[in-house]
């Protein structure tokens, strides 16, 4: 299938990958609940250790070159020999260390159990390598369509047989194994799809400009990853394996809403960006656009999960997880300053700017460290999340504004769209805090104030209409030719 037979536009690419999340995040969110009450904290925390040893390695995993694919302004088939050849063989060489190195990571976080379940896990990182190119030229393509029914089988086979070994008493190996059948699927799923035949090649011509182009982006990564992991990791290490389960729990209930959107904007902006990056105007309209959406959908629902934290993990978990709530009311504010920082992200590094971004992260890294440790010694679980929360919103996000605005960003318009999405915001949760402290039941304080924060929600968007339709001519046009990375 050629680059135009495959395009939808971004709209349309959009609203699959909102479509594609949102059923992946139901069956994660409802497979987790189910998971969380089967295994306990300790289980789930043990399983968060090899997560974060996997995550750690997929961060560099294919040394960034599979976004080189998103990003090519000629034809992609001349660099995909090449690339796969760089991710593979990469991904398998990491894989072989990070299965030798086990034993010392998890002797470090203070749970030696995780062992076999990182060797297990790990396999991932070979399954990502091989899919990556394939993975990317979907992504080029606006093909999110194809790309939910990959993610469908991944998620919902894996949970299935996750399910189902951890009531035979597998415990936290259910999750591995369960992961690594829906990636088996998944990956064989990707290579029918592919855009174009899955070869292999070296040529030299290509390999320089790839390496040089996505090194500074794989160290990024490692960098990005640190600063992502960086809580959990510490929770590991000073609040032990029970904590980090409290803490994990906490993080993916924090995300879910926001990410919603997030996930499916971070699939298409690369691609939209890349089709405009010599139209300064057109760029800097799309991301306002862009921008715009995401306040308007992420704003309301993150302050009602903020304001009704206890409650709701009360109601979806049982009591026995409560510590969560108060790491859960910080962690949303991090989460959403998060998705801010993807996105400009995303657009600087279309612009050919990675170090400029690799910068960024490792000078935001140097303050987070310590602030971490910090607020685990001296405030526990919520002091930890308190510092995760500070540091992404007072450091990390004012360095990627100030590099978006000297990039020619006009920020003034994005500065003016917050004022609405914000003042609806405070309403859902200053309603949402009312109802928890005024209403002894979870379900009736989670029923009322998920109503009115969802009608908060849609009456913005409706709003923001104009945004919205924006949306629908990014990608309708071939790529503008440009400069090869």
């Amino acid at each position: 299938m050629t680059d135009t037979q495959g395009r939808q536009g971004a709209s349309g690419a959009f609203g699959w990958s909102v479509l594609n999340t949102a059923l992946s995040r139901v069956g994660t969110l409802g497979i987790g609940i189910l998971l969380a009450r089967f295994l306990g904290p300790e289980s789930f925390g043990t399983f968060a250790v090899a997560l974060v040893a996997l995550m750690a390695v997929l961060s560099f995993n294919e040394l960034g070159v599979s976004l080189a694919i998103v990003r090519w302004p000629g034809d992609p088939a001349k660099i995909v020999p090449t690339v796969n050849t760089i991710s593979v063989v990469g991904s398998a060489v990491f894989c072989a260390a990070a299965v030798l190195a086990a034993p010392v990571f998890t002797s470090a976080v203070g749970d030696p159990e995780a062992t076999n379940v990182i060797r297990i896990l790990i396999i991932s990182v070979f399954i990502n390598g091989v899919v990556a190119s394939p993975a990317a030229l979907l992504q080029r393509n606006f093909r999110e369509k194809t790309r939910m029914s990959i993610d469908q089988v991944n998620v919902w086979v894996g949970a299935a047989v996750s399910l189902a070994l951890a009531i035979a008493g597998l415990g936290a190996m259910a999750l591995a194994l369960g992961r690594i059948v829906g990636g088996l699927l998944a990956a064989f799923m990707f290579l029918r799809a592919s855009p174009l035949p899955y070869r292999f090649g070296l040529d030299r011509n290509y390999l320089m400009p790839l390496i040089r182009f996505g090194l500074p982006l794989a160290g990024t990564s490692i960098i990005f990853f640190a600063i992502g992991y960086a809580d959990q990791l510490t929770a590991g290490i000073l609040l032990g394996t029970t904590g980090l389960g409290f803490y994990v729990l906490a993080f993916n209930l924090s995300s879910w809403p926001v990410s919603i959107l997030a996930q499916p904007l971070r699939r298409v902006a690369p691609s939209a960006f890349s089709a405009l990056q010599h139209d300064p105007s057109g760029l800097n309209g799309t991301l306002g656009a862009i921008f715009t959406v995401l306040l308007c959908a992420a704003v309301p629902p993150m302050l009602f999960l903020a304001a009704s934290s206890e409650p709701l993990i009360s109601l979806i978990y049982g009591t026995a997880w409560i510590p969560a709530a108060p790491v859960l009311s910080w962690l949303v504010v991090a989460a959403f300053a998060k998705i801010i920082c993807d996105l400009a992200y995303d657009f600087l590094v279309v612009l050919g700017r990675s170090g400029t971004v690799f910068m960024i992260q490792a000078g935001s890294l140097l303050v987070l460290i310590p602030a971490l440790i910090s607020g685990a010694i001296l405030f526990g679980l919520a002091g930890l999340a308190a510092a995760q929360a500070l540091v992404t919103v007072l450091v990390v996000l004012p360095c990627y504004l100030r590099q978006l605005h000297k990039a020619g960003v006009n920020l003034a318009p994005m500065a003016g769209s917050i004022w609405l999405p914000a003042t609806a915001g405070l309403a859902a949760g200053a309603f949402a805090w009312l109802m928890a402290t005024v209403q002894p039941s979870p379900l009736l304080v989670m029923t009322t104030s998920g109503l009115v924060t969802g009608a908060l929600t849609l009456g913005l968007l409706y709003l923001r209409r104009t945004s919205l339709g924006l949306l629908r001519t990014i990608g309708n046009t071939p790529q503008t030719a440009g400069v090869a990375p």
